[in-house]
């Protein structure tokens, strides 16, 4: 059997389908899958749980063990696109990783003061200019006074995110982070690649222009697990 450390469990919901996932993560192994087609704009909570009834069993008894945690990737129209651009004047003429980190900072705040009613999902790079130019990379320090960023942030409401956590508390599961189906598929798109492996890559960092966040209580981090490369 997989080690437990290694598997991660998916739940995809969607107008047209639900469907949950148990991949390895490290040999992108797909080892249960089931799906279910539906044609609901709005979630339907009712047919969602008894989804899981017939599922969440079957994993457990598979891996045997209890899952705690999963990943729910969502797609319907309550998904919300913001984008957000900050100009800035650098009057030290220098801009380095720190200055980045504290730029992103703002803009994730500024996000969070806006929209109260938001869970954010991912924070992305679309466009990054210094001196009015495109860079496609960053150094680790960069001479300009003009800087500017903008940021698409993909959320759900909490009202949303609310109703789909008391739904698995009833299986004493725990959501452990959010995504957006069309961001994930968008950013495949032309690969043949299978749709739990591409949500595994994201959560692994593979868009190296969307800024991993991490709580702000991991010990030797900074507020972003990693930092990015950006337009690679």
């Amino acid at each position: 059997m997989t080690e437990e450390n290694n598997l991660e469990t998916y739940l995809s919901i969607s107008p047209k389908r639900y469907g949950i996932y148990l991949i390895d993560k490290y040999k992108l192994d797909i080892l249960y899958q089931s799906e279910e087609k539906i044609n609901d704009d709005l979630i339907d909570f009712n047919s969602l749980s008894k989804f899981l009834d017939n599922n969440i069993f079957k994993i457990e008894k598979f891996t045997e063990k209890f899952i705690k945690n999963i990943y729910v990737i969502i797609e319907n129209q309550k998904v919300f696109n913001s984008h957000i651009g900050i100009k800035k004047k650098n009057y030290d003429d220098i801009i380095n990783m720190g200055y980045l980190e504290k730029t992103l900072r703002e803009t994730k705040d500024l996000f969070i003061k806006n929209y109260q009613d938001q869970n954010l999902m991912h924070m992305i790079i679309d466009n990054y200019l210094i001196n009015g130019k495109k860079y496609t990379n960053f150094d680790s320090e960069i001479k300009t006074r003009d800087f500017c960023l903008v940021i698409n942030f993909i959320s759900i409401s909490n009202n949303l995110s609310d109703h789909l956590e008391k739904i698995l508390e009833k299986y004493q599961i725990k959501i452990k982070k959010y995504l957006n189906e069309k961001y994930i598929k968008n950013f495949f798109i032309g690969q043949k690649t299978e749709f739990p492996v591409m949500i595994c890559k994201i959560l692994n960092g593979i868009n190296q222009n969307e800024v991993q966040l991490v709580p702000k209580n991991r010990k030797n981090k900074g507020f972003f697990e990693k930092f990015f490369h950006l337009f690679s």
